[in-house]
């Protein structure tokens, strides 16, 4: 087995790349049309590919035998560039490069010529953590910038970026990854590795991933490490620490009917599993949206299991859709703030007891 499947099954050409067909779409048709934007901005959630098709494009427009979707991959520019040491690509991670002394040193730069590829590429990863003034910096630069450079920015916080420079950019969203797309990737990964792994296993693997290929890969090569080089679903549900559906929905019962008591004694028994209290909410959250989603329409089954429809028709009574988004609201907070309690259990039971706590909306 090789020691990083991460690593060892980073693309090395676009259509390696999960999900992401308009992005790559775009890229394609421009690399193809010889237009070349002088800078491009990449954003969306972590592990979806971005930092990825950044070097992806780097190497496409550096390739010695020319600008191309498909790049060599076996030129000494193509090889550079994979190995992470090619001379005229330099990856600058924004988070650590926040003054605006360093990035006027970066842009002094600008003024030389590539020595090897026909651009001088800057990668600035984590791009909306620059300052104020580095954005200031950067953005002169992008408003007239040499001919022989190009700017690819990624970042996972969109809202960050000032205006000014998201304007003199070409910008690419990416979405998260469909999770049949991330099961069907996973196959072909395990069939190659020749590791055997069964649809229970890939289905949670996916699921659990929330839409993040990177994750889907990493929580793989756990799966692997605690299975001795092998796959098992019983493992897999140990490893993330998930609970059966019945304490959810006892959970949620808990809620709609005010029951605090129960609903303490019941994390209590919770508390004696090997859980991710972040799971536990994550779960809740996606159990109120298909209940909420069931509401207006119960004919859909919304990837339901036999027991969670069975679950909705018999609480439905009992729910509106106000309360529904009660809750979801307050154990959505309660997540963002989860960190900050003294233990994970502790701050469950404080977002559970608020929520309880409901004023019903009229």
């Amino acid at each position: 087995m090789i020691m990083s499947l991460a690593n060892e099954w980073r693309p090395k050409i676009f259509d390696d790349v999960v999900g992401q067909k308009y992005v790559l779409l775009a890229i394609k048709n421009s690399l193809n049309l010889g237009f070349i934007h002088h800078a491009w901005l990449f954003s969306g959630i972590r592990g979806i590919g971005k930092t990825t098709i950044a070097r992806l494009l780097s190497k496409s427009l550096s390739c010695e035998i020319g600008i191309s979707f498909i790049p060599c991959n076996i030129c000494n520019n193509c090889k550079d560039i994979d190995d992470g040491h090619f001379i005229d690509l330099l990856e600058i991670d924004g988070a650590s490069k926040t003054k605006v002394e360093d990035m006027r040193d970066l842009l002094d730069s600008t003024q030389y010529l590539p020595l090897k590829g026909r651009f001088k590429i800057y990668l600035i990863d984590e791009v909306h953590m620059l300052s104020k003034h580095s954005f200031n910096a950067l953005l002169k630069t992008l408003e007239e910038p040499p001919t022989h450079v190009k700017f690819i920015l990624v970042t996972t916080d969109f809202s960050k970026i000032p205006l000014t420079i998201i304007s003199r950019c070409i910008q690419f969203n990416l979405k998260s990854i469909n999770k049949f797309e991330m099961i069907k990737r996973l196959e072909y990964i395990l069939s190659k590795e020749k590791i055997a792994i069964d649809l229970l296993s890939l289905d949670l693997l996916a699921n659990y991933s929330y839409g993040c290929m990177r994750d889907a890969i990493s929580l793989t090569e756990q799966a692997l490490l605690i299975g001795n080089g092998k796959i098992f679903s019983n493992i897999i549900i140990k490893m993330l620490g998930i609970l059966n559906k019945k304490y959810y929905f006892s959970l949620i019962r808990c809620l709609i009917f005010r029951k605090t008591k129960k609903m303490l004694l019941l994390l209590n028994d919770i508390s004696n599993h090997d859980i991710d209290w972040d799971i536990l909410l994550v779960e809740l959250l996606v159990l109120l949206n298909k209940i909420a989603v069931m509401k207006y329409l119960p004919d859909i089954n919304n990837n339901c299991s036999i027991s969670e429809i069975k679950f909705f028709k018999e609480i439905s009574l009992f729910i509106t859709i106000e309360m529904i988004q009660y809750f979801y609201k307050i154990l959505l907070i309660g997540r963002r703030e989860l960190f900050l309690s003294p233990t994970y259990k502790m701050g469950i039971e404080m977002i559970l007891i608020k929520a309880i706590l409901y004023i019903p909306i009229k």
